[in-house]
């Protein structure tokens, strides 16, 4: 599934649609359709749309009009594309969005299980699957502390991180390498987090989340660019996807096992179990040292 890095690459590659007017759309795929519940209603409430601003929260994209936004979440397999009118249509075109301008934008989805939603724009934000996201990665307000707090709850570290209610946008693939990059075992309590472990995974979150934009986001299994092109940041991943692998610091075999019902992927010398107790307090991870 598209993580932060990936939507974000999207959302940039999207931009050229902002001011373009939306002559009709076509329902091919009533599944993909959410909000409203009537594929029909949701064509209309979007002809004659203008897409002001195309903008991302956590995992979603949001194509704002004056009256409209459409969110939409690209699951697992979910694409856009940008191509004349005449381009013939593929058989997993699910949405197709006509534009004044003689193209269009068609949402491709092979296993049928990205969504729709048109809700009226000034009500976006408290839209539910919207309005319970936390705070962006990169949100001035979230300081070591205050991730500190929300990781502070019931359960594993791991687990914590993937949750959209704590963090928005972090999935399996860069959970598993801001972890290594700190140090930090994934089957840990969240609450064991010491201000110093809180700032360094803080500071590594935002540089690894940088560094995968800039590589175009990872190709590690059907995502692509909207022009086809695949990411390059899966050829710098440290420990997702490298069992039996070397680790790339100490040469230990990479390891994978199950926590928070997700495959993991650890450096067991880089991330050694234990680490700092849960009332905080015991012996520091080490961690390979970024």
């Amino acid at each position: 599934m598209p993580e932060w890095p990936e939507v974000e690459q999207i959302r940039r590659e999207l931009v050229v649609l902002e001011g373009r007017r939306i002559a009709g759309v076509t329902v091919l795929c009533e599944r993909t359709i959410r909000t409203p519940a009537d594929p029909e209603e949701f064509a209309a409430r979007l002809a004659g749309e203008t897409w002001q601003e195309i903008g991302r929260r956590g995992k979603y994209l949001l194509f704002h009009g004056l009256r409209w936004t459409l969110i939409s979440h690209l699951r697992m397999e979910g694409r856009y594309r940008l191509v004349e009118a005449k381009t013939p249509v593929d058989e997993y075109t699910r949405v197709i969005f006509h534009l004044e301008d003689g193209r269009d934008l068609r949402y491709r989805d092979v296993r049928k299980f990205g969504t729709m939603d048109a809700v009226e724009h000034r009500q976006w934000e408290v839209f539910p699957p919207i309005a319970s996201l936390g705070p962006e990665p990169f949100d001035p307000q979230l300081t070591p502390e205050v991730l500190r707090r929300r990781l502070s709850g019931k359960g594993r570290i791991k687990g914590l991180l993937l949750n959209q209610r704590v963090i928005a946008g972090l999935g399996n693939i860069y959970v598993d390498e801001v972890l290594f990059r700190t140090g930090i075992h994934p089957e840990r309590p969240g609450r064991s987090l010491t201000p110093d472990e809180a700032e360094r995974l803080l500071a590594q979150m935002r540089a690894l989340l940088q560094e995968a934009l800039a590589a175009g986001g990872a190709t590690v299994r059907s995502y692509v660019r909207s022009d086809g092109r695949p990411g390059l940041m899966q050829e710098h991943l440290f420990v997702y996807g490298r069992t039996g692998q070397p680790c790339r610091v100490c040469g230990h075999s990479i390891e994978r096992r199950v926590v928070a019902g997700r495959g993991t992927h650890i450096c067991p010398v880089c991330q050694p179990e234990g680490g700092i107790e849960a009332d905080g307090t015991g012996r520091e991870v080490g961690g390979p040292g970024w």
